[in-house]
């Protein structure tokens, strides 16, 4: 058998070669994460050639979320028979008809649908997901801090590409720039990809674990489904909120007349600082676990949206992006480490990737949403308030789900010591 199909011995988790495949998903997550914030910044330029409205601007990054989602599920299911390489070439022929596709559009029609079906379904899907899901399972002692610099990866790609982009846009123009990142980001995911071969061990942990008093077939004490169905709507519902300030920002400073330059200075200062934030959760994370890491930054989240309603100055507008940056960064690499702690090993790829699914859905509702709102109310005021509905509904699912980690099993008794009984299925 070959690397593509056979185990890793189960002494490399936590050791220097999980480290070092570590450092290469990050860098893979860094090509294959591009093209997710990249959008945003020519979003002003695209609306002005092609003669849209705000809504119909924000088509592509919907249609990118859309098709990030719904790939995420089937690429989780090939991760978990094929392992993470198989994904991430795929991903990476994705990437570059994507870009060029859209460098070479003439509407907004085609130009959105290279961003849904090569960018997001064949892209951006084959990487997020399944190198979160990889990560996962090659760490034990520290897999919070490990998943959370894994997924650093997608912020610092938002850190880096939006002023690479900017400069080459000002440069050569936004197709020239679209179709340069489409060969780089491909030929580097795709040489990345090659030293992550081997398979990672299939150590099946014991249930109940310390982390909870339930088996990994009875997460919270419910089904599988039933489990499942409420993270999946949690991260729907955090990814609503977040999308305003993400996908909007450069357009926000736009209109108030700072123009597209500060629009994407903020942009990369927010995912910068939600590079540190992911990287401080997973240190949370090793030390209180995945639901009460996700209540954390929900409950931050909500904090930051707030501070965007009464501040529209200049210097306020960084301060609070650095804000929202640090405040929510933690929340979707949360999703992975509570099915990892949760929900059998074999499975995690797949569950990863709907929740992961759930969460770019959530992307694409919350920028075309609150462009809708825009374009409605002639306002973003709005559409922060909506983002803070849907934040709430997230906090309310995560503290309902810690309420359940709190209460006991029902205990049986063998041989007359109580023990807790562990449900069945």
């Amino acid at each position: 058998m070959n690397d593509l199909s056979r185990p890793a011995d189960p002494e490399l988790i936590d050791s220097r070669y999980a480290l070092r495949r570590l450092i290469i998903s990050l860098l893979a997550m860094l090509m294959g994460s591009s093209s997710m914030f990249v959008v945003a910044v020519v979003l002003p330029q695209v609306q002005a050639e092609f003669g849209v409205s705000r809504a119909d601007v924000s088509l592509p990054y919907t249609l990118l979320m859309i098709g990030f989602g719904v790939g995420g599920i089937y690429m989780g299911r090939l991760v978990d028979r094929y392992g993470v390489t198989v994904a991430l070439w795929l991903g990476s022929v994705g990437i570059l008809i994507g870009f060029v596709w859209a460098g070479l559009s003439t509407n907004i029609y085609t130009f959105a649908l290279a961003h849904g079906v090569f960018l997001g379904l064949f892209g951006i899907s084959a990487t997020f997901a399944p190198l979160v899901a990889d990560t996962s399972l090659w760490w034990n002692k520290r897999r919070g801090i490990a998943v959370a610099v894994c997924a650093s990866g997608n912020y610092l790609a938002g850190a880096i590409w939006p002023g690479l982009a900017n400069w080459g846009i000002a440069t050569s123009g936004w197709r020239e720039t679209y179709i340069l990142m489409g060969v780089v980001c491909s030929v580097g995911l795709a040489a990345l990809a090659w030293f992550l071969r081997q398979r990672p061990p299939r150590v099946e942990p014991a249930a109940p674990t310390t982390t909870t008093p339930f088996s990994t077939q009875r997460p919270f004490g419910l089904t599988k489904t039933q489990a499942q169905t409420l993270l999946i709507i949690a991260g729907l519902a955090c990814c609503v909120a977040m999308a305003m300030p993400q996908v909007h920002i450069v357009a926000y400073c736009v209109d108030l007349g700072y123009g597209p330059a500060r629009g994407a200075e903020m942009l990369s200062l927010m995912l910068a600082c939600g590079v540190i934030s992911r990287l401080i959760s997973g240190v949370i994370c090793d030390k209180i676990g995945g639901v009460r890491t996700l209540i954390l930054g929900s409950a931050l989240q909500g904090v930051a949206l707030l501070m965007f309603l009464p501040f529209n100055g200049l210097v306020s507008l960084y301060i609070i992006s650095a804000v929202f940056g640090l405040f929510q960064g933690g929340i979707v690499p949360s999703y992975a480490i509570i099915i990892r702690e949760h929900f059998p090993l074999a499975e995690t790829g797949r569950r990863v990737g709907a929740v992961i699914m759930a969460t770019m859905l959530g992307m694409a509702l919350g920028g075309w949403l609150s462009g809708k709102l825009f374009d409605l109310t002639g306002s973003y005021q709005t559409a922060m308030l909506n983002g803070l509905a849907w934040n709430a509904l997230n906090l309310a699912i995560a503290v309902w789900l810690l309420w359940r980690l709190k209460r006991r099993p029902p205990t049986i008794n063998v041989g007359g010591a109580p023990m807790a009984a562990v449900a069945r299925p």
